[in-house]
């Protein structure tokens, strides 16, 4: 029955004794008025007892009190009142005529408006979360695994392996915490072994990171032997790449090939990464033989330049000339993911109109960078492999393996079959077959802006080595218009300014080249060059300086600033450089030298000596380094070292008298006066003319109460003959007046002036002779 039908009948039960067959207008009040016609949907407050009250009884329960009891009135008036059942004493019953009040009162309510979704006012404040479940406290525990586990691929992702680790540490420990959490709970079913995977896999990925190889292997190898983890095996290959990185190349190929065998044919790229690891590991460790199946296996089925090159180079230590030719044809067939043929063609004027709408701000073409950045890679793969096979393909001529690179590669790589033909140039030059070289640099003249310009450098250089330096100014001048931005062309052109004494042009052009090219070490140095010539130091010292942090171990860089602060007086700077040198060059004999000389000028004594010494250790001939020594034993009064020192001089110069002499002032020095004589005599046998031994002579024969009438006869002639002449020969002078000296126990000193004066023409030569060597080195 529906609704109605049940209130209904429920009313009729409530006539108390009356019979079911009443008049009409008992049938009016019988009628209940207790439908639910709300129209908010609220419950009524009475409930259906009503329906089992037994005759009789005390007072009946109301079938309807509704909180806007107004809105189910059907009538207006008293008689309408039906919401009372009778008195509130316990007496008879009686129909609800009564207009008295039964002690029953209406809610105080507002007219309700029209709600028929039950849409009024404010919802419910949520209800609050009961205690923390099990479930929730793990649901709880895994997010912070999660959370733990991006922060540690972001700190990796970063470069920051340390705090990568200190996070994956720490995810592993919540995790193992949230596994004894459902363990313990009866939640075994919940425990999610995917997390468990991430997190070891992150732990071991952050040990190989921060290079503890140890603690990674063990990690992957729980991961790999966990049959729960079925693609775990695939991890090998980071295990092999662990020992990869270790050297340890067989335990590597091991665990490649086990990876291989793990992985189904259906993973190409995976297999094919694989094989090249394999490859690359018999390769390291020189078996090429071995590394070639795998790399024929990749060009077999997936090729790229990477492979073909690693291949052409495995032919090529093996020396077999038809599988290098083999291979090389094979990675030119490969095809570059690059730009169409029409494109290359426009390539220039693309590339200028996008270069210039990059330098206003527009947005930069990310896919053509891309291409082209690929298409320089396969060129380069390409070309360094022509480079390294041409010559290895026929032992009796060179030349027919470049001839063959450059007709294989014309047909699709016009552009590197010109860059061929000047290596082939340039190894003409290397074999001093100079016309040959010049003829074939030549052709360039009708070719593509970049190669004519790339053959002119070359040809200026060549002209410039000959000093022919109007052809190298012709060709610097073709090279740098061909090619405004090309820096080395700028370089000869100063080159040429600078043999020409046109010191300032030439600056200019090397300022011109760094500015194209920052690092053009050529340019930087012939711009210090240039400067010292000027007399610039100070310009010249910041360029040998900006040199020195682009090269630091450059000698020749090092040589000129610590010559420069020599010119500027900075003794303590110019040593500080001179020691510097010493430590790249350290057995070069003139930088040893020159130390020696610098410790002389600061009167260290003990250093000069040590310098000089080691200078003649490492080259035994130079007399200035000899005679600064034997000096240095004389006024030490080690006449029997010095006379060792003298006497090589004079092996040297077996017709420079004054070594000889310089010996026989030792032993006189020594007192052997017997000695001494004999070696007069002997001198004046081999020079009768030389004045200095016949003043010796007359004297230490005077000493021995000899006769010497014959040697001051001569004497006395030859000073009368040559009293001018010896007046303007320096060396006489010198000897005579070291002689003088030597008499009367002072000649050491003015010996030393002497060598003093030879070292001094030395040191100038030296350093004029390095500038000529570096400026010849810079114009390349």
């Amino acid at each position: 029955v529906d609704r109605f039908q049940v209130s209904t009948i429920m009313s009729w039960k409530r006539g108390g004794e009356s019979s079911p067959n009443k008049s009409g207008d008992e049938d009016l009040y019988d009628y209940d008025y207790s439908i639910d016609l709300n129209p908010t949907g609220a419950a009524p407050a009475t409930s259906f007892t009503g329906f089992n009250k037994v005759p009789g009884t005390a007072q009946p329960q109301r079938l309807m009190t509704g909180a806007n009891a107004n809105a189910g009135r059907m009538m207006t008036g008293q008689a309408s009142r039906m919401g009372t059942a009778g008195g509130a004493g316990g007496g008879e019953l009686r129909p609800m005529t009564s207009v008295s009040g039964a002690g029953y009162q209406s809610a105080k309510t507002s007219k309700a408006s029209f709600d028929p979704l039950n849409q009024r006012g404010a919802a419910p404040a949520l209800a609050e979360k009961a205690d923390n479940s099990p479930e929730e406290m793990a649901r709880d525990l895994e997010k912070q695994v999660n959370a733990l586990l991006e922060k540690s691929a972001f700190s990796a992702q970063k470069g920051d392996h340390t705090t990568a680790l200190e996070h994956a540490k720490e995810a592993g420990k919540k995790e193992r915490a949230l596994c004894k959490h459902r363990e313990s709970n009866g939640l075994v079913d919940q425990i999610n072994i995917d997390l468990t995977y991430a997190v070891c896999f992150n732990l071991a990925n952050a040990h190989h990171k921060c290079l503890m190889y140890d603690t990674a292997i063990h990690t992957y190898g729980l991961l790999v032997k966990n049959k729960q983890y079925p693609q775990a095996g695939r991890l090998r290959v980071n295990m092999g790449n662990i020992y990869y990185e270790q050297k340890k190349w067989p335990q590597a190929i091991k665990m490649y090939r086990m990876a291989l065998d793990q992985i189904p044919n259906t993973g190409k790229e995976v297999r094919f990464k694989i094989f090249r690891n394999i490859g690359n590991a018999f390769v390291r460790l020189g078996q090429f033989q071995d590394a070639i199946p795998s790399y024929e296996t990749i060009m077999g089925g997936n090729p790229d330049f990477q492979t073909g090159f690693n291949l052409i180079l495995c032919y090529l230590a093996l020396g077999d000339g038809e599988k290098m030719k083999r291979g090389f044809s094979k990675l030119l067939s490969i095809p570059i993911q690059g730009m169409s043929e029409f494109d290359e063609d426009n390539d220039a004027e693309e590339s200028k109109a996008v270069d210039d709408a990059e330098a206003v701000g527009a947005r930069p073409d990310g896919l053509r960078q891309e291409l082209k950045k690929r298409q320089r890679e396969a060129n380069q793969y390409i070309l360094t492999a022509a480079r390294l096979v041409t010559p290895q393909l026929d032992k009796k001529d060179w030349s027919a393996g470049f001839r063959w690179a450059i007709e294989t590669l014309k047909p699709d790589h016009e552009g590197i079959a010109s860059e061929l033909e000047i290596d082939m140039a340039l190894m003409h030059l290397k074999r001093r077959e100079f016309d040959k070289a010049i003829d074939m640099l030549k052709l360039f003249e009708k070719k593509d802006k970049h190669h004519r310009a790339m053959a002119a450098t070359n040809l200026s250089f060549i002209y410039f080595l000959e000093q022919d330096f109007t052809q190298a100014e012709k060709y610097a001048d073709l090279a740098y218009t061909n090619d405004r931005y090309n820096a080395k062309a700028l370089v000869n052109k100063g080159n040429c300014l600078l043999v020409k004494g046109d010191f300032e042009m030439a600056k200019q052009f090397y300022l011109e080249a760094i500015g194209v090219e920052a690092d053009c070490v050529e340019a930087i140095y012939n711009l210090g060059l240039v400067n010292v010539k000027m007399g610039n130091y100070q310009e010249a010292q910041q360029a040998f300086e900006k040199l020195h942090t682009i090269i630091p171990h450059n000698p020749e860089v090092i040589y000129q600033i610590a010559n420069l602060y020599e010119q500027t007086s900075d003794l303590v700077n110019t040593i500080k450089w001179f020691n510097i040198l010493s430590t790249r060059v350290p057995s070069d004999p003139f930088i040893l030298a020159r130390m020696g000389q610098l410790f002389n000028k600061h009167d260290d004594e003990s250093q000069a000596f040590h310098y000089h010494l080691e200078s003649y250790r490492h080259y035994p001939v130079s007399l200035d380094v000899i005679s600064w020594l034997g000096v240095w034993y004389v006024k030490s009064e080690l006449y029997e070292k010095a006379i060792h020192f003298f006497e090589r001089a004079s092996q040297i110069q077996p017709d420079e008298v004054k070594w000889s002499l310089m010996v026989t002032s030792c032993y006189r020095r020594m007192h052997n006066y017997q000695k001494a004589l004999e070696l007069y005599e002997s001198i004046h046998a081999d020079h009768p003319d030389n004045l200095e031994c016949l003043r010796y002579l007359v004297a230490i024969c005077k000493d021995l109460g000899r006769s010497y009438d014959t040697y001051q006869h001569k004497l006395s002639r030859l000073d009368r003959a040559a009293a001018s002449a010896t007046q303007t020969n320096r060396g006489g002078a010198l000897t005579r007046v070291g002689g003088g000296g030597m008499e009367g126990g002072g000649g050491g000193g003015l010996i030393n002036n002497e060598m003093r004066t030879s070292m001094t023409a030395q040191r100038t030569s030296a350093m004029g002779g390095a500038l000529g060597r570096v400026e010849e080195t810079g114009g390349g």
